[in-house]
């Protein structure tokens, strides 16, 4: 049998380092490949090069024995490579119809396009894979796995060239488990009608879940591909880090209560009603809900991205609504879950990205010392392990966990009262995600308030004193010492209230 891809020594190299050194691999047709590896292992960039986005050092590629002419995005969507990824590739302000559209172009009858039909094709597509919703709003205006659905249905829409290869890069990144669950049937039916699927993830779960055989990547050097089938997750998280992996465990009942820093009082906005929280100085506290509960409002909240009722202060002095600025200067610090959209400058250098707050700290008679800024990002970057470790590198050329690496020193070196985390290790490796639980521990042994929102519930476990559960913009529960499990804590979001049972 042909294989349906095959990659033979691929290399690539920016300004430096090699990121992909001789990387060969094949995929057989309706197999489901897991690719796994650290941020910075080269999966991403092995994706762009097959997707046309960046043109090798050396290397060649084939689908079902054809040549892939590299470095032309055209000569994939030829060959039937199709590809969902990490930021989606949607236009925001365009809906449903016009982004599949960008895909596969506009089928038209005498030269005019018939909309009801392609918003009744739109629709089917979507609700294939189990979603509904209405077509003609702007896609930025969509739930995030909406947004996923959406790329998802570009990527499997019909076109002129079979589709053979199906290459998810990290799809679950922002769903929940139960939408998550979702893609993965939809990813078994693509396999069993014959096509191959490629798909990178961080959730080991996720491996060994769904995929028959698992690609790893380390220091950009193919490591191993086997059989999912007698492997487990010890053996994987060594194979993918090098190492065997330091085992923490976090004492839920071990936080110093000292003096409050951040106190919350009625917070409220569209989702949120009447919150309340007292964060202490040294504490870690998590958010927990599912999607629609005000999980995700309540970073922006705090730190003025939205309107808000209610009263936050920092160490008793009231911060404004809608006033980041504010926020920043009282010593809060914001991670936000989308990192594209809302943190990330990609076309800027890591050194930009990092002291795009604090600008200050290396003006001297109104001249910035760019050597002393150098040698601060210098010091961050090595502390958090930013691969590659070059202060004038844009943040484009990072993976995602690299990336979210540079946005947390962007607050740390702050030395913040208060840092917001919202989602602060998703897409990011196992090795990565451990080095970013300690720095969270780190921030809060030298009295930082910490707030933690997070879908992973065993982060929450790992890293908080208390996790407070969100269900319909109200606080509903409070988990802490004993009852400070993973699985309690998924009760808790899906619970009813005492009203709710009245």
């Amino acid at each position: 049998m042909t294989a349906a891809l095959t990659v033979t020594n691929m290399s690539k190299s920016f300004a430096g380092p090699r990121v992909l050194d001789s990387v060969s691999l094949s995929l057989e047709p309706g197999e489901i490949r897991a690719l796994v590896g650290e941020n910075g292992s080269g999966k991403s960039t092995l994706i762009k090069i097959l997707a046309g986005f960046h043109l090798p050092d050396e290397g060649s590629a084939e689908v079902e024995g054809e040549p892939l002419l590299l470095g032309r995005g055209e000569a994939s969507e030829a060959l039937g490579l199709r590809f969902v990824h990490q930021d989606l590739g949607l236009v925001n302000n365009l809906d449903a119809v016009d982004n599949i559209a960008l895909g596969v172009g506009y089928p038209s009858f005498r030269g005019r396009i018939r909309w009801r039909q392609e918003r009744k094709r739109t629709r089917a597509a979507l609700r294939d894979l189990g979603y509904e919703f209405d077509v003609r709003r702007p896609a930025g205006s969509l739930a995030m796995s909406e947004r996923t659905a959406l790329a998802v249905a570009r990527a499997l829409a019909p076109r002129q060239n079979t589709a053979k290869v199906l290459i998810l890069d990290e799809p679950t990144a922002n769903l929940p488990a139960a939408e998550a669950e979702r893609l993965f049937q939809l990813a078994r039916r693509v396999a069993d009608s014959g096509m191959a699927v490629m798909f990178v993830s961080h959730h080991f779960d996720e491996v060994f879940g769904l995929a028959h055989s698992v690609t790893v990547l380390r220091d950009g050097k193919h490591v191993i591909t086997r059989p999912v089938a007698g492997l487990n997750e010890d053996q994987l998280i060594e194979l993918v880090i090098g190492r065997q992996l330091e085992q923490v465990t976090h004492d839920a009942k071990a936080a110093e209560r000292r003096d409050v820093v951040l106190q919350v009082s009625g917070l409220g906005c569209d989702v949120l009603n009447n919150v309340d929280m007292v964060v202490h100085a040294g504490e870690i506290i998590g958010i927990a809900g599912i999607t629609g509960s005000g999980r995700d409002e309540v970073a922006t909240a705090l730190f003025g991205g939205i309107d808000r009722a209610g009263e936050v202060t920092i160490n008793g002095a009231a911060v404004p609504k809608l006033r980041p600025d504010r926020a920043m200067a009282m010593g809060m610090g914001l991670v936000p879950a989308e990192r594209h959209a809302n943190a990330a400058f990609m076309t800027s250098t890591l050194r930009e990205n990092i002291t795009v707050v604090g600008t200050s700290l290396h003006w001297r008679n109104g001249i910035l010392s760019k050597g002393r800024e150098r040698s601060d990002v210098a010091v961050w970057l090595e502390r958090l392990d930013v691969r590659p470790r070059n202060s004038e590198f844009t943040m484009s050329d990072l993976s995602g966990g690299n990336q979210q690496k540079v946005v947390l020193a962007r607050w740390l070196r702050m030395g913040p009262k208060v840092l917001v985390l919202n989602e602060p290790t998703q897409g990011v490796d196992v090795g990565a995600k451990s080095d970013i639980h300690k720095l969270i521990d780190e921030a809060a042994a030298d009295g930082t308030a910490v707030l933690v929102i997070s879908t992973d519930h065993e982060e929450l476990v790992r890293l908080c004193h208390r996790v407070l559960v969100l269900r319909r913009g109200k606080i509903a529960d409070e988990i802490s010492g004993g009852r400070m499990d993973h699985d309690l804590i998924t009760a808790a979001t899906i619970g009813r209230d005492r009203s709710d049972a009245a």
